[in-house]
């Protein structure tokens, strides 16, 4: 009887993991089954709007599923963070991230309603958004070098412009690295940073190279270097900051694909593998690429490993900038 029964339990245990086996390989199959929701973190028509609706329309066309671009902006970020957070791990609420948001914010925020390694699941790293040191052309400096010496030699004279705690970060640790000092002038977009910094209100600014190129090309402005630690394919000829005078300075901005932490491995590794199809078609390439936007696509693993490691940088580096913003 004992050996029955215990026959009985071994094929009931192995039917069992066959079963389990057969629906996650059916909801591997069936993933995406309705509309998925991509929430946003910016208004409508910025750079990773553009990105995100450019993928999204590229998914939805090889999984005849809609992709739906949900702009939540704000609180540099965090209402779309917590959103996604706190959304069923089913893998049709996603999210779009910028690096800060993973790396920076748990730095610069006491209270941060969510947490950057608990509360999602890595997808990919989907892009690289270089951004670019530019001046209004009343601004003598033709390189970056020319602009550390005029701000030394002239402390406070020159303000700057910044759209958000990013661009914020980014320019302290550029004076802190020249041993300078520009008044900060805040705005709440890069759209207004931009217009003042056409109509000379402001003298410099730190946006991405999608947001100024245009501008620069019209001669408006004047780019003097990326921020990134590489040259953008889209400025080939325009320098980094460490190339020109600040060796070491390197301030990459990328954006990332993620989802609620409890979402399903099997989901995470579908929604990864259309992701990454959609991001690399030539078509996605061909839109972003001339505004300096690169695709990346990369794993879950390079994804986590990538913030953890920007996550410990920037908590130093902010902490020696001495910036809070609560």
């Amino acid at each position: 009887m004992t050996a029955k029964r215990s026959t009985a339990g071994r094929i009931a245990a192995a039917a069992l993991t066959l079963a389990l086996a057969w629906t996650s390989a059916v909801a591997q199959q069936a993933y995406p089954a309705k509309p998925i929701r991509l929430i946003v973190p910016f208004p409508p028509g910025g750079s990773a709007d553009l990105v995100a609706r450019t993928v999204g329309q590229k998914m939805s066309e090889n999984t005849k599923q809609p992709v739906v671009v949900e702009n939540r902006a704000g609180a540099d970020t965090i209402i779309a963070m917590e959103l996604v957070a706190r959304s069923p791990a089913d893998g049709y609420t996603v999210g779009y991230a910028i690096g800060s948001a993973l790396t920076m914010n748990p730095t610069l925020y006491s209270k941060l309603p969510y947490d950057p390694v608990k509360d999602f699941a890595p997808v990919t790293i989907i892009a690289n958004n270089p951004l670019a040191l530019v001046v209004h052309p009343s601004v003598e400096a033709k390189s970056t070098k020319e602009l550390a010496d005029y701000i030394r030699a002239n402390p406070s004279k020159l303000f700057y412009g910044q759209a958000n705690i990013v661009a914020k970060v980014a320019t302290e640790a550029f004076l802190l690295a020249v041993g300078g000092k520009m008044v900060e002038v805040p705005y709440k977009g890069s759209t207004p940073n931009v217009q003042d910094l056409i109509l000379g209100r402001v003298q410099v600014t730190i946006e991405p190279v999608a947001t100024i190129l245009p501008h620069v090309q019209a001669g408006k402005l004047r780019a003097l270097a990326v921020t990134d630690s590489r040259r953008s394919k889209a400025f080939p000829d325009l320098p980094t900051i460490a190339e020109t005078g600040v060796p070491g300075y390197a301030f990459n901005n990328w954006h990332a694909i993620l989802v609620p932490a409890a979402t399903p491995k099997e989901i995470v590794t579908a929604l990864h593998a259309e992701i990454t199809k959609a991001a690399r078609h030539p078509d996605v390439a061909a839109r972003v690429a001339p505004l300096g936007i690169e695709i990346v696509a990369s794993t879950p693993e390079e994804l986590r490993s990538r913030a953890n490691t920007e996550r410990e940088h920037w908590a130093k580096q902010i902490k020696a900038l001495g910036i809070r913003v609560d």
